[in-house]
């Protein structure tokens, strides 16, 4: 067994999937995945409490939990972000803690969570200002100032996904125009295929995206292929994407961003050199940063929900 404070259970509420895993030095251990249920929160939180009980039967560890949308410092859920069923606000700490029958539970933002993560133990370990980005279904970050993971009080720090970026009109999900997500995001992204399409621009993401958001792996394929609405789609992103870390860099002088998420990670070094240089046309002064693909992949939102068990 390791040392007291050394061990946590992470768990990663998604709408998805939830993924609850036993670390242990920021190695995953032992894990679980299960649907999420999709009838809101008590059933979550009762599916998460037996994955809880499967890894940790003393019931002496730690549990932290990363949750989509904006989490306040009381554990709070504020925001419906993609969880069917579930009408904020809702107490996701104090639910938690009574169902796993325990008082050292910790709930945050799961990108947040998973930022940190990939700077304990990932791709910003020898960073102290860094920011992480997970291009995916939207667009998410944490921000790492001083070493510290930066929330906010009202959890609204590293919205990153919601700046203006001065690309046009493109609608985001939350209603805004020109936020860096209704370029960035695979379900605006998506959103503007179709809408091409029906207008004659054909392309293969749409003949092999089926009817939901379009998956990142259809994307790669579709970039293989030559795609040239693909192509066109992920030029913009990566444009947007430089342009907002200009503007992080502007106000905070961090000195790293880290891309991951599903979209970051199919699309690879070429994504990553675009994203690059997009910044250096873009960047206020001679400000050199290094942009880097994250290194955790999946296993960053339970490692990082276990260490904000550890250090809450």
């Amino acid at each position: 067994m390791a040392a007291q404070g050394t061990e946590a259970i992470g768990v990663d509420l998604g709408g998805t999937n939830i993924v609850a895993a036993l670390v242990q030095d920021g190695v995953v251990r032992a894990e679980h995945k299960i649907a999420t249920p999709d009838t809101g929160p008590d059933a979550a939180i009762a599916e998460i409490a037996a994955l809880v009980a499967q890894l940790d039967d003393s019931g002496r560890l730690p549990v932290g939990l990363g949750a989509p949308g904006q989490v306040n410092e009381a554990g709070q859920l504020l925001s419906k972000a993609n969880l069917p069923g579930w009408e904020p606000p809702v107490p996701l700490a104090d639910m938690l803690a009574s169902a796993c029958h325990r008082s050292d539970v910790a709930v945050g933002n799961d990108v947040n969570v998973a930022a940190l993560a990939e700077q304990r133990h990932g791709a910003g370990r020898d960073a102290t200002d860094m920011m992480v980005v997970f291009v995916g279904t939207g667009v998410g970050s944490g921000l790492i100032l001083d070493g510290t993971l930066r929330t906010g009080p009202r959890g609204l720090a590293g919205e990153f996904g919601h700046i203006v970026v001065g690309l046009g009109d493109r609608v985001c999900g939350c209603g805004g125009v020109d936020h860096l997500e209704a370029y960035a995001g695979r379900r605006c992204m998506s959103a503007t295929a179709r809408s091409w399409h029906a207008v004659g621009r054909e392309s293969q993401l749409v003949h092999d995206g089926g009817k939901r958001s379009i998956k990142s792996r259809v994307y790669e394929a579709a970039v293989d292929a030559g795609d040239e609405v693909a192509l066109d789609l992920i030029a913009t992103a990566a444009e947007a994407l430089g342009r907002g870390i200009a503007t992080v860099v502007s106000l905070v002088d961090i000195e790293r961003v880290v891309i991951g998420g599903g979209l970051g990670e199919r699309l690879g070094a070429p994504f990553i050199a675009r994203i690059d240089q997009a910044y250096r046309e873009a960047r206020f002064a001679d400000a050199p940063v290094e942009i880097v693909p994250a290194a955790l992949g999946d296993h960053a939102g339970p490692i990082g929900a276990a260490l904000l068990a550890l250090t809450a």
